[in-house]
């Protein structure tokens, strides 16, 4: 497993664009880089696939993302596979013809112009959720798509990301995690340690993180909840669960030209 880096240097860190299923997986999967990437004055942004721009849950986004310095929340507005009311007479995005909801990312990725972009991972972050796993396929499309002019030219100026992160959970990272979810009856799935490429320690920004995870006031209640399950810990649990953010690196600049074979 990746050693946890230490925080960068304040004028090299990238702009990003974190790009997820629902209102609160910014925060819990990658809501301390988010902030440290603010923090340090880099253009940050969160697309999310699920949920309309006018239900509660979009109102607690706006707080999160604030907390997180990552501007105004950008919905899809497409249906929550398990949630009926998440998006009244819109499609499930498990649903819905996925070229159109690539061209609806590319027109966010050619407008706000990231060096990096995250993800889900492609398991579909521990629970495997549907929505988790479709943003994933629907992320890879459309940071390929956004660097190429011929495909959704309406979107605007093509745009070539450097890289695509999928946030992740190595294997040896879920130990505590672990109890919490299957207590609930959820699943658990987590990649091989040397799968996880890249380790944050987001310690110097876990009070932005945790701020930003209890903006999302609806998931504090109830017994299934993440952000509810980590509520019910000491402090000291709670950081260490939320203190480091996994990550797999996805490189998406080509390669060097003239190459007769291909490379690993």
């Amino acid at each position: 497993m990746a050693t946890p880096a230490p925080p960068a240097t304040p004028s090299v860190l990238p702009s990003v664009l974190g790009v997820f299923a629902h209102p609160d997986d910014e925060s819990l999967l990658a809501g301390g880089v988010l902030a440290q990437h603010a923090v340090a004055g880099a253009r940050t942004a969160v697309v999310t696939t699920t949920w309309a721009p006018g239900s509660p849950r979009a109102t607690e986004l706006a707080d999160a993302l604030t907390v997180l310095g990552a501007g105004a929340p950008r919905m899809l507005g497409y249906g929550d596979a398990r949630n009926d009311s998440s998006a009244p007479g819109q499609p499930r995005l498990c649903d819905v013809d996925i070229n159109h909801a690539v061209a609806q990312l590319v027109t966010h990725i050619r407008h706000i112009r990231p060096t990096v972009v995250i993800t889900h991972d492609a398991l579909g972050q521990l629970t495997g959720h549907p929505d988790h796993r479709r943003t994933h396929q629907l992320t890879l499309l459309a940071v390929e798509a956004a660097a190429l002019a011929p495909l959704h030219p309406e979107a605007g100026q093509p745009w070539q990301a450097n890289a695509l992160y999928t946030a992740t959970h190595p294997h040896s990272a879920i130990r505590d995690l672990a109890p919490l979810l299957q207590g609930v009856g959820k699943s658990l799935e987590s990649v091989p340690d040397a799968y996880a490429t890249t380790a944050v320690d987001v310690t110097a920004w876990l009070d932005q993180k945790w701020a930003a995870i209890r903006s999302h006031r609806s998931q504090l209640e109830g017994e299934r909840p993440l952000p509810a399950l980590l509520g019910r810990l000491d402090d000291e649990r709670r950081a260490h669960i939320l203190g480091t953010e996994y990550f797999t690196r996805l490189d998406l600049t080509p390669g060097p030209p003239g190459q007769r074979h291909l490379t690993p």
